[in-house]
């Protein structure tokens, strides 16, 4: 994708972010709903509208900036979907299963870029001028998925992974943990700015990337 211009990177990744960062905060407040809380459903937040769930900042700035840098990898976020937790059946197994919800939905989805991609391959194989950018879009969406996926599962709250680890660990362990989450951007972003995340993140993702492309057949 570096021979693209920034105007075409923006259209080629617009809606593989959007999707990524939207079903992502849905499938939190879905799986919430069918243990028990309802907060997201009554904020009108259960809906794959991007308009409710953007975040200027997360879903708009960040990645914006990522792409005019030229950047080797994209993420970004939505704003968060509201889960109170004590409404849920079972407050601390079901915070579980409301945090790896998210990640899921990204796998999900990454599956599905992956068959846009192959079906965009064909297309292009073929003659058709409109595989070439199936193709490109759906490596995108391969791309942010895992992003968002491995990102998420980090176990350091408020992220996905630290909450599942919240969830886990026994009383005294799991609430010394989760006394972490006021600090937790601050230390993400302190990982991040010293390749830390980089050095975690990017064997992961490269080897699931790989394998959804042998999968299916995207060479």
């Amino acid at each position: 994708m570096d021979e693209f211009s920034l105007v075409q990177k923006i259209i080629v990744w617009a809606l593989p972010v959007l999707f990524a960062v939207t079903v992502h905060e849905v499938a939190h407040g879905w799986v919430a709903l069918k243990l028990g809380d309802r907060t997201a459903q009554m904020m009108g937040r259960l809906t794959l509208n991007p308009v409710k769930h953007i975040d200027p900042l997360g879903t708009v700035l960040v990645p914006g900036l990522l792409l005019v840098v030229g950047a080797s990898f994209i993420f970004g976020w939505a704003k968060p979907v509201p889960v109170t937790f004590q409404n849920l059946r079972k407050p601390k197994s079901d915070m579980v299963w409301v945090a790896l919800a998210g990640p899921m939905a990204n796998l999900i989805m990454a599956i599905i870029w992956a068959a846009i991609a192959k079906l965009g391959l064909g297309l292009y194989q073929s003659g058709f001028g409109m595989g070439e950018a199936m193709l490109y879009m759906g490596v995108a969406g391969i791309q942010i998925n895992a992003m968002l996926m491995l990102l998420n599962l980090l176990p350091l709250p408020p992220l996905d992974g630290g909450r599942i680890l919240v969830g886990l660990l026994p009383g005294p362990l799991s609430w010394r943990v989760s006394q972490i989450e006021p600090y937790g951007f601050f230390i993400l972003v302190g990982l991040l700015y010293l390749g830390v995340i980089s050095m975690i993140l990017y064997p992961l993702m490269n080897g699931f990337v790989s394998i959804l492309f042998t999968l299916f057949g995207i060479r």
